[in-house]
Order: structure tokens, then sequence, then C-alpha cells
């Protein structure tokens, strides 16, 4: 039985549906990435496709799986491997698409203070939007359904877990940064931004506080985050692994230090930060040697197993 399992047993009970559906029925047809254009509110103006494999599970699980900057949700379903694994384990994959413009080109909003707020709107908004949709269309359920990207989707991982912790069961991050690290969108491009260029540098406490602040009033289970980065990444630093487990820690009220370490594959270092019952809730993933390249072969695979949907 896998770590997660227990913390999704904890996290089943107090999961809502963040948002109401207003979207028509699907036309999607098995096997295919079908887009939805009509799936609710969408203050982020965020496109939606979702694949549907031939053979789901009963109450499907759902993944929310997230491209990077420049990127779009049909490059990601291509190159991700997030389809393959579909259709092997019978889950249902949402790819958003961002439409956000920055310097950086279209990335997913986790700079303006709409995307730091519970239901304040921009992208956020928009992806649970497509949740709530992807429950009632297809009966995804609601007590497994999970976040994950890389890089602009992997901070958006981040901002999903902190905003929708009722929604979201575990999330994976791949290059992400701690959620609101960035200060606005002029602090977003990597070449003058505080966040990416090494100078945040803030305490536990402090970056936990960000979670906390995000959804006011909010006293339910946080959801388990797994976190990656390779330590050759030049454009959203390694150093940023480190800021993010210490939110992540300090949100779970958990030790700093690792409660034990391991090697799920050759160059691949995991700390594992559990609890008094053993339960692992963050799991802090260096790979040696990886630039802004992440996924790379297994990663999904050790991702969707984190998430309790592979035995």
């Amino acid at each position: 039985m896998r770590r997660i399992r227990a913390a999704l047993t904890a996290l089943a009970g107090t999961l809502l549906l963040a948002v109401t559906t207003l979207g028509l029925p699907s036309t999607a047809h098995a096997a295919e990435l079908v887009e939805i254009t009509d799936f609710g509110p969408n203050p982020g103006g965020t496109r939606m496709h979702v694949y549907v494999p031939d053979n789901t599970q009963p109450n499907p699980p759902v993944v929310v799986a997230m491209h990077g900057c420049g990127g779009d949700g049909p490059g990601f379903a291509q190159s991700s491997g997030f389809n393959g694994l579909a259709d092997q384990h019978g889950f249902i994959v949402i790819y958003p698409t961002a439409t956000q413009q920055t310097a950086f080109g279209t990335c997913f909003d986790v700079w303006s203070p709409q995307s730091k707020t519970r239901d304040g709107g921009s992208d956020p908004v928009s992806i649970a939007s497509m949740v709530s949709y992807t429950h009632q269309q297809y009966g995804g359920d609601p007590a497994r359904t999970f976040a994950t990207g890389s890089s602009s989707g992997g901070m958006e991982t981040n901002a999903l877990l902190a905003l929708y912790p009722d929604v979201f069961a575990a999330g994976a991050a791949f290059m992400g940064v701690p959620f609101s690290c960035f200060l606005d969108e002029a602090d977003f491009p990597p070449w003058n931004s505080q966040c990416v260029n090494g100078q945040k540098d803030e305490t536990p406490q402090t970056w936990g506080d960000a979670v906390r602040q995000a959804h006011p009033g909010y006293n339910g289970p946080r959801p388990p985050i797994q976190l990656w980065h390779g330590t050759d990444d030049t454009l959203v630093p390694f150093q940023l692994l480190r800021e993010a487990t210490e939110q992540w820690t300090d949100v779970h009220g958990l030790s700093q230090t690792p409660s034990f370490t391991d090697q799920p594959q050759p160059g691949w270092e995991r700390e594992n930060f559990a609890d008094a019952g053993g339960t692992v809730w963050v799991e802090s993933i260096t790979v040696r040697g990886a630039g802004h390249t992440l996924p790379m072969s297994g990663m999904a695979a050790e991702a969707i197993s984190f998430f309790g949907i592979a035995d």
C-alpha cells in the first residue's frame, strides 16, 4: 500500500466541490483529446482539453496536468506521458491551456492578487470550474482529484493546493516555486524576478502563512505534495525546491528535518517528511544533473504512484 493512501483516507471525508458547473453535456469520445468550450466560470480565459481513456475506473480519479510557459494543453498531453498512464490505470486527465500573456509568453497566472485568493478569479477559478465539470459530466471522483504540472504548471500546482485544499487530494509540482513567490506580473519574468533570481529566502512560517492566508478560515486537512527540481536548472533555480519544501512542511506542521531519505531511481534523491504516525505528507525530490527539463522518463509514473492511483 502506497504511503499516500493514509493521507487520502484522512482527506476523503472532507473533500467538497468548489464551484458550480454551468457547462453543457460533453461530446467527448473515448481515447481522444477533446476540447470543452463551455465548462463554467472562466475568468482566466483558460482553454480546457480532457482525455477520457477507453476503460476508466468506476468513479475515475481526475488528474489536472498543466504545461509550462509558451506551451499548451495538447502539447503537454503529447509530451508528459499522462495519457499513456491514464490508459493503463483508468483515470481522466484535464489539460488546461494558459492564455495569460506575459513577457515570457503565455503562462498560468500565479502573480495577480486574484490568483492568490480563494475564488478570487483568474486561472485558479477557471481550473476549479474544469474540475467541477469533469466530476459532473464524466463521474470523476471528488475524493481522488489531483494537480500536477511543469514549470508554470508546477507553480500553478502549488497555487491550486493552497487555494483549493478541499478540491485537490494531492499534487506533484515539477520545477515550480512556492505559492505567493511572485509579487506581481512585473516580478514574473526570470530576468528581473526577485522570486527566481535567488533573492527569495523566507522563513518556513512566512511561506506557510501565505498558504493559510489564501483560504482564510479553512481548518481542514491539507493535501500531500511531491516536489521535483533539477540541480542544474538555470531558469527556475534549484534553491527554490528548498523554499517550497519549507512552505509545505510548515503548512503540515512537520519538522524541517526529513523523516527518512531514499533513492527511487539513480540520480533521484528523495527527502520524505512524515507525521508522528509515519504518513508522508511532503516528498522533496532532487534530480541530479537535470536542467529545466522535467518531467523526464518515469517521473509522471512516480507522481501517479504518489497519488495512490497506481498500486
